[in-house]
Formats: structure tokens, sequence, C-alpha cells
């Protein structure tokens, strides 16, 4: 199994949850962060100049099965991507075991 954790645009998070709903990832945990990142200038925007240097995303944390890694990463690349500097990172760890609390199962069944 996989944990999927990524940090994406609050925009695109609409777009990123439809998407991966549509090819079966159906639960998954989220929280608003605010972040560091690399983009060092400021934005106008109406005439109003503000500091990037603090910046709002979401980030999802989603576990997988090792067969179903793939499918769930190249979602969210498409579904999260405007192709500008900040549309976030994607990161992947090993799982040892997950436990389902409610029946005390264990295994990668415990995901479905």
């Amino acid at each position: 199994m996989k944990k999927v954790e990524a940090i994406i645009r609050k925009s695109k998070f609409s777009a990123v949850k439809k998407a991966l709903h549509e090819v079966g990832v159906n639960f998954f945990s989220y929280w608003d962060v605010t972040g560091l990142g690399n983009e060092k200038i400021g934005h106008v925007y109406r005439g109003v100049s503000y500091s990037t240097s603090d910046i709002q995303r979401r980030y999802l944390s989603i576990v997988v099965n090792d067969e179903f890694l793939d499918v769930t990463v190249q979602t969210i690349i498409e579904a999260g991507k405007t192709g500008e500097v900040g549309d976030g990172k994607i990161f992947v760890s090993n799982i040892e075991e997950v436990y389902r609390i409610r029946t005390e199962e264990k295994g990668g069944n415990t995901l479905n």
C-alpha cells in the first residue's frame, strides 16, 4: 500500500476531487494549509499588490493499493495542473499496514 500526499492549489480542489471520484478514489482526507514556496515575487490584483510568499493550498492524504498508485498520481497531476509556478507537489510513501477499526480487519481489503 502507498500513501499519496498532495499539495495543490485551492482553486483546483474541486476538479481534482471530481477526477479522483471518477477513477474510483472515493475516500481521502484534506486540510487547508499555508506554506512557503519558491515564488519570490508579488502579484498585483485590481491595482493592489500582495505577497505570494505565504501560499494558501489544500493538502490531500490518500492511501491506495500499490496497483492503484499510478492512476491516482496521474489523475491528480492532470486535474491539478495549470502550468504555472505553484501547482504543487505529490509525495508517495510506503504504508506497512492498515486496520479497519469497526471490524478489526487488516490489510489492503480495508481500503475498499
